[in-house]
């Protein structure tokens, strides 16, 4: 797929990824095999009919596809241009056996920003029912709720707590890889086919979950996120100059402090930023620290470079801007100037045991390796865990040992009559794909809830 030039792109903070021209996509659609058991739609998290949409832009019925595809995904512009597919559908497709799989996930998108563009139709909704149903978050699993549940005829409305709906959307994901305007025309749709969206209004303070029941809501969907931020819990990290990946991203992201002074969000990169971490996350943190003028940015990483969980494109296009990976080597220690700032990262290095739990080697560090890393700033980006917020007044949802939601994998139902819940306040960090594929399985069971009474 045609990308912004490396040289150009680290200027600014427009998408890298240009997206498929028509015949690119009508030449990309024509390789698929049409298979009669198509495998790609059972890597799928939300069973999209992938070889009906792929034939569909073989015969240039562009909006015919996007809404094929919207059948069963209602967020396409967005899962096209983030969602793993190497790792799903098109990890399934037959032809990736011999030759490069079909670029699924790109056919996606073309099909999705031509509807955008060339077509203004609606969701359609079915008759409006008087039930209510409430949705605490606004991320790709709320999104999904409450688009199933309108779709269906009830009333919802959207509870979110950030000034602004989108969840890890829009405070997560940089501009360069998700576009704000294409998830906020999202959320327009949402609200053409009547959900209401409330901001700043924090469930668990601002209001409960009992109270949501109190106002007439007959069931409450928890779409809230993995939004606490995980440390390394060594000595130095609370010196000035080390971020969350969290806060990092939603001050860049968010409060546009890359926009900095026409937006009074400062955020300080200084010449030499190290982003500890070897997710997703990690890469956008390096890549926008590139983007505000950072001189050098390394990626710290404990394993080595095949054990990198990040997508490989997003690797690739770091490595193009000038990231520089430093593999086999972990921090033990932060070190600090007179006034406070982060100024060094004691650092030891590694190498690989046999695998563990999570099937990749596991990082042993080397006695007597330890050395001094020179650093202006640093972003922890090791990954997020359950905001326990909301739950801590709600005793009555049980939560599993690592602080999550209990939540049955195919209802999304807890132990909270009336309370479903799905995303990554169920499983931990995950996809935008998977936390929509729970969205999807719970407005079923809120719809069937909702009608019978059952439980």
């Amino acid at each position: 797929m045609p990308k912004q030039d490396p040289k150009e792109r680290i200027k600014n903070f427009e998408e890298v990824a240009l997206g498929y021209s028509e015949e690119q996509a009508i030449r990309e659609a024509k390789r698929c095999l049409q298979c009669s058991k198509p495998l790609c739609i059972e890597g799928c998290p939300v069973d999209i009919n992938i070889p009906e949409f792929i034939r569909l832009i073989v015969e240039k019925k562009f909006v015919e596809a996007a809404r094929k595809i919207k059948e069963d995904d209602a967020l396409p512009r967005i899962t096209g241009r983030v969602c793993p597919q190497e790792t799903q559908c098109e990890a399934k497709c037959v032809l990736g056996k011999k030759f490069e799989p079909i670029a699924i996930g790109r056919l996606e998108r073309f099909v999705s920003d031509y509807e955008a563009n060339y077509s203004k139709e609606s969701w359609q909704v079915k008759k409006i029912n008087n039930k209510k149903v409430a949705v605490v978050g606004s991320g790709p699993a709320g999104l999904t709720v409450a688009a199933d549940c309108a779709r269906i005829g009830y009333k919802v409305k959207i509870f979110e707590a950030l000034h602004k709906p989108g969840g890890v959307l829009v405070y997560g994901i940089p501009e360069f890889r998700l576009p704000k305007e294409i998830v906020n025309l999202e959320i327009e749709k949402l609200k053409e086919m009547g959900v209401e969206i409330e901001c700043n209004v924090i469930v668990g303070k601002t209001i409960t979950i009992e109270e949501l029941f109190e106002e007439g809501y007959g069931a409450v969907f928890l779409g809230l996120g993995a939004g606490l931020p995980r440390f390394l819990g060594i000595e130095g990290e609370n010196l000035l100059g080390i971020y969350s990946a969290n806060e990092f991203l939603t001050r860049i992201n968010l409060m546009k402090a890359y926009r900095f002074p026409e937006y009074d969000t400062p955020i300080i990169v200084g010449e030499k930023v190290a982003v500890v971490g070897g997710g997703n996350v990690a890469m956008d943190a390096s890549r926008c620290a590139v983007r505000l003028g950072a001189k050098e940015v390394h990626i710290i990483y404990r394993r080595s470079k095949e054990e990198l969980p990040a997508r490989k494109e997003e690797v690739e296009n770091a490595e193009e801007e000038g990231v520089i990976f430093d593999f086999l080597v972990n921090p033990v220690r932060f070190i600090g100037d007179e006034n406070g700032w982060v100024k060094g990262i004691e650092m030891i290095k590694n190498e690989l045991g046999e695998k563990d739990s999570s099937g990749r080697r596991k990082p042993i560090p080397i006695p007597g390796s330890e050395f001094v890393y020179e650093v202006d700033t640093v972003v922890v980006a090791i990954g997020q865990t359950a905001n326990p917020l909301l739950l801590n007044v709600t005793p009555d949802i049980k939560r599993n040992k690592w602080g999550y939601i209990e939540a049955h994998p195919e209802t999304g139902k807890t132990s909270k009559i009336g309370v479903f819940a799905g995303g990554d306040i169920v499983t931990g960090e995950a996809t935008v794909i998977a936390a929509m594929g729970a969205g999807r399985k719970a407005a079923k069971a809120i719809d069937e809830y909702l009608k019978t009474g059952k439980w």
